[in-house]
């Protein structure tokens, strides 16, 4: 004879699991987890996000790939190679070697295989230390090499400076004076006065430039009449202090690395990713 306690809750006989720790609300039981070999199947028809990419040769010694990524959207991918290493310490002639037009093909080449839709040279000082024909050759190398679309740092500055009408600015760098110099005379070249200017004399280890002295070196370089200030070479880390130095200032501050992106990201048909940067801002679709 079998009890209540015996018989079993279905018909074919099956005994049904006990969930203790789901307490009874009133509503439907939720059904019990899934087993642990459960696998959850895609849809054949799911979507691929599109993916494209801009290229980026960089100086050998570049520490920043993190800092040009948060200017890119997200369906650019960024493929960055370097440039050949060489000896020399950050002056003229390390800006020279950079500069050579065998490695700068070699990088270019190596970045063709995956198509970007443009590349971006990003040294300021390998792209100004042989004045505004230097930067030209540049260009015209790395087009030669496959590039579809060709920019670097200080061809993407005077750019820069056009977008935002200013031909009066300060300048902030790293370098020592004689690199300096190269940087004011190129900006002479394309018309662009220089009010003051101030180098931090260093020969290495730039991208450990901390923020607060990139900061104390703006406040100290700006005058009245310049109508922007620029922070050159591409080691010195910005993204984070370009828009409130700005606010400080009431006026464009602009990057190595910002300019570089803008005018690379442009080049591609795509906008660098920024929050209240005056560059990325007054050049938007809805702003022109």
């Amino acid at each position: 004879m079998r009890t209540e306690e015996d018989r079993p809750a279905h018909e074919d006989g099956a005994v049904p699991v006990a969930h203790a720790a789901t307490p009874f609300t009133g509503g439907p039981t939720p059904p019990p987890p899934p087993a642990p070999h459960e696998v959850v199947e895609l849809s054949a028809d799911t979507l691929t996000p599109w993916q494209s990419a801009v290229g980026v040769v960089a100086p050998y010694d570049f520490a920043l790939d993190r800092e040009l990524w948060r200017w890119a959207p997200d369906d650019v991918s960024l493929l960055i190679t370097r440039l050949p290493f060489v000896r020399i310490p950050v002056t003229v002639d390390q800006a020279a070697a950079l500069s050579k037009g065998k490695g700068v093909t070699k990088a270019v080449r190596a970045l063709m295989a995956p198509e970007p839709l443009a590349i971006g040279y990003a040294c300021a000082s390998g792209s100004f230390v042989h004045g505004a024909e230097g930067e030209s050759e540049l260009r015209r190398t790395m087009r030669a090499a496959g590039a579809p679309a060709a920019v670097t740092t200080s061809g993407a500055l005077i750019d820069a400076l056009r977008a935002l009408e200013a031909d009066r600015i300060a300048v902030v760098t790293p370098y020592v004076d004689s690199v300096t110099d190269r940087l004011l005379d190129y900006l002479a070249e394309h018309d662009v006065g220089v009010t003051s200017s101030v180098g931090l004399g260093l020969l290495s280890h730039i991208w450990r430039v901390t923020y607060a002295e990139v900061a104390r070196a703006v406040h100290e370089v700006d005058r009245p009449d310049a109508q922007a200030v620029f922070i050159s070479c591409t080691n010195v880390l910005t993204y984070d202090i370009i828009a409130p130095l700005e606010q400080e200032l009431g006026k464009p501050v602009i990057a190595a690395n910002q300019v570089t992106m803008w005018d690379l990201l442009r080049a591609a048909d795509r906008r660098a990713v920024a929050h209240g940067q005056r560059l990325i801002d007054a050049t938007a679709p809805s702003a022109v």
